[in-house]
């Protein structure tokens, strides 16, 4: 079968068990609502423009009213969804669906590449430290307010991550080149001091400790469209442009010499690959706190799957990702109150005992 045709079977599969997650998740609660009722009501929120409307504006500053031209919109679908159910299912619970959806798009994309780049079946999106500077992030604006100059919890964390992945790169370069072994050391050793800060601030962080514990656990709950608006964009963006170096990773792993001599300029394409698969990251966590195994582990099961190919396995394990998230979040909802378990928790209880599996199944193997 043409690659071309596998993937595409793959994704349209994939993409297809995703909806059906998305919809089975959305269904499922305190308030039980039929899975077709979901659908309908998801169908419902969909909108098309449907002509011009004038309107009066006020200018900013001056206060000064102006004529405006706003674009009106009209629902494609009007299917009869009871109104506390169409509030529920987009309000209540799409919001928080979408989120992992997106979340566990961009870390098991985030994984694939580092794995692909490092050489290395234990890399994860984690492995130069963007996961502990957006902890770290987090965690110094909640334990101290005060001295932190903006006072969101998401701008923080994302700031936390990208400033750790460009240092721990700027570390490991030296002479225009960046060697994998010490990008790998350098990472190594700026998360083990970023454990020891973000330890000692958590001493310190007085009523906020159970926020910031919370959120070094990961979770989804309380999540709304603001977060899904926060993370969705750069993850659509960063990783449409890394799937377009697929090609690339895959001559990569030959070996960078090699990779030279087939026309990869090789230092450009690792500072792109790592400077991208940082930013997805670092968009995940944000919103969410630090969320593993899911950029380790889906990449394990969609390479067994589908080969080693990244033009293949970088979409099949994004779309895998995505669906492993909804999935996990929905176990982790399931005891609905105040002690919801916290994502990070359930793919931790899930991707070890799988990942450990592998191993013995001498599954786990080189990339």
């Amino acid at each position: 079968m043409k690659r071309s045709v596998r993937t595409a079977v793959w994704s349209t599969g994939l993409a297809g068990l995703l909806v059906a997650a998305i919809v089975v998740s959305a269904a499922l609660g305190p308030v039980r609502i039929d899975p077709l009722t979901v659908a309908m009501a998801i169908l419902n929120e969909i909108v098309v423009p449907s002509g011009l409307e004038a309107g009066t504006g006020t200018l900013p500053v001056v206060g000064w009213s102006v004529p405006v031209v706003d674009l009106k919109y009209v629902s494609v679908f009007s299917f009869d969804v009871p109104g506390t159910h169409q509030f529920i299912v987009t309000q209540m619970r799409l919001p928080r669906i979408a989120l992992a959806a997106t979340v566990g798009f961009a870390l098991a994309a985030a994984g694939t590449v580092m794995q692909g780049f490092f050489r290395n079946p234990l890399a994860d999106p984690s492995i130069i430290g963007v996961s502990s500077g957006a902890a770290a992030g987090a965690v110094a604006l909640i334990a101290f307010p005060a001295i932190i100059p903006f006072g969101n919890l998401h701008l923080a964390a994302f700031a936390g991550a990208l400033t750790t992945a460009f240092l721990v790169y700027a570390i490991a370069t030296e002479g225009g080149r960046t060697p994998v072994a010490t990008l790998l050391l350098a990472g190594v050793a700026v998360q083990a001091f970023l454990g020891s800060l973000i330890s000692y601030m958590l001493i310190h962080s007085g009523d906020g400790l159970r926020e910031a514990v919370v959120w070094l656990m990961g979770s989804l709950r309380d999540r709304g469209w603001s977060d899904v608006a926060f993370a969705l964009p750069v993850t659509l963006i960063g990783v449409i442009v890394l799937g377009a170096y697929a090609r690339e990773l895959n001559v990569l792993l030959l070996g960078e010499e090699d990779a030279h001599h087939l026309g990869v300029d090789v230092e450009r394409t690792k500072l792109l690959l790592l400077a991208l698969a940082s930013i997805v990251t670092a968009a995940g966590v944000a919103v969410t706190g630090v969320i593993g195994f899911v950029g380790l582990v889906v990449p394990h099961i969609m390479r067994l799957l589908v080969g080693p190919d990244h033009r293949i396995l970088f979409p099949t394990s994004a779309l895998a990702g995505a669906s492993f998230l909804v999935v996990t979040d929905t176990i982790a909802r399931w005891p609905a109150g105040p002690t919801e378990v916290p994502v990070g928790i359930v793919t931790a209880a899930l991707g070890a005992p799988f990942f450990l599996f592998l191993l013995t199944r001498r599954e786990v193997h080189s990339v």
